[in-house]
């Protein structure tokens, strides 16, 4: 084979991995992003599957599912107590949301469903949600219960081993606040930095 000849070849390789590389990105966004066409602002256009019921344990050790919400919007988070950044921004947006809201927010349920069901405990969700607001409910489960409720809400999380750390992990997670219907259905996302003015917004276009 030519010099010519084994460029080319090598070529053709890098191409075919760079492809394969970006259908496994567009693979895991269909499967674990928000479904649907979406417009500027994260609002669903056309038919999603997005979430599901679920049975959870509360911050207060008490099962709860997504029927205890019925008839009110759900603003729905996943995230964990350790994470340093996203997951701290997107709580307190939530927050200040609610407080934007004022008598509005009692038809709103902020939740946040942890991602790290084995350190997150309900006494540990307990101590950090009330840290952010009173409204705000922690869910934790078992393992299992929680990879099935991500599954619904197309959630990606995986551990990430910390070297040299305390913590030992942490967990890489997508950054989604989902607004949910008074039956639980999608209704839109949002990123977790919208400001709390556009996730006030979002919430008053749909009570």
């Amino acid at each position: 084979m030519s010099p010519a000849q084994r460029g080319l070849t090598r070529g053709l390789i890098i191409v075919a991995a760079i492809l394969l590389a970006a259908l496994a990105g567009l693979t895991a966004y269909r499967w674990f992003g928000p479904g649907g066409r979406s417009d500027d602002n994260g609002a669903g256009i056309g038919q999603v599957t997005i979430g599901g019921p679920f049975a959870l344990t509360d911050q207060d050790g008490k099962t709860v599912s997504d029927k205890d919400f019925a008839g009110k919007l759900m603003l729905v988070y996943f995230g964990y107590t350790n994470c340093p950044d996203i997951c701290p921004t997107g709580l307190q947006n939530i927050a200040l949301a609610m407080d934007e809201l004022g008598a509005a927010g009692d038809q709103v349920q902020p939740i946040m469903i942890t991602v790290d069901p084995e350190r997150d405990t309900p006494a540990v969700l307990k101590e950090y949600v009330q840290a952010f607001h009173p409204r705000l409910i922690g869910l934790t489960g078992t393992p299992e219960q929680i990879a099935k409720v991500a599954k619904e809400y197309r959630v990606y999380y995986q551990k990430a081993e910390l070297k040299n750390s305390s913590l030992g992990y942490a967990v890489d997670h997508s950054g989604f606040i989902y607004l949910m219907d008074r039956k639980g259905r999608y209704l839109a996302h949002l990123r977790h930095d919208a400001t709390p003015d556009e996730i006030a917004e979002r919430i008053r276009s749909k009570l």
